[in-house]
């Protein structure tokens, strides 16, 4: 089974490192992964946005226009990519950061409180992972645990002290469950 997954948002809300985290947690599980970034040249608050598709079996090509899954870290991300998400599939937004629900009936949509969550830790560098810990509780494809095995092994050994930080964002992201679509 092959799941393809858009994160989106401003340069510096840790939407590439999000999507990097997930891509290696899926390699290391063994499973096949591509991970592709893109961001404006503006950088810090311009837009951002990363690719990754995770499959079971080889992946044909990591283009993705209609993906599974849309985690939306702001509203600029929730207007671009809510037509987008396949019908039936996760649109996760950040709540902190848009002035509206999501409209579409047709898809699982979770709203997440993710600035404040991340603030509540005490580090709102965290908002990411708040978000990436509501996707894995909304998409059954790697557990938690295999995410922060990730970052225990791909993080540099100087950010390791931001482990238990991180630990406890994706614990809190993943209590946001999307109610199932009637």
């Amino acid at each position: 089974m092959q799941t393809e997954i858009i994160i989106a948002g401003f340069g510096g809300q840790g939407v590439l490192f999000a999507g990097q985290v997930l891509a290696y947690a899926a390699m290391d599980q063994g499973m096949h992964v591509t991970w592709i970034p893109s961001y404006g040249p503006e950088m810090r608050g311009g837009t951002a946005n990363c690719t990754v598709v995770i499959s079971d079996e080889e992946i044909g090509s990591p283009i993705v226009s209609r993906p599974t899954v849309v985690v939306a870290m702001n509203k600029p991300s929730l207007d671009k990519y809510e037509n987008m998400v396949k019908t039936g599939g996760v649109f996760i937004v950040n709540q902190s950061m848009v002035d509206r629900e999501v409209e579409r009936k047709d898809i699982h949509s979770v709203m997440v409180p993710a600035n404040e969550i991340a603030e509540e830790i005490g580090d709102k560098r965290m908002t990411n992972m708040v978000m990436l810990g509501a996707l894995l509780a909304n998409l059954n494809i790697l557990p938690v645990d295999a995410v922060e095995k990730a970052l225990k092994d791909h993080l540099p050994v100087k950010h390791h002290k931001l482990l238990p930080a991180n630990r406890q964002a994706l614990e809190k992201g993943s209590s946001f469950i999307a109610a199932p679509v009637s």
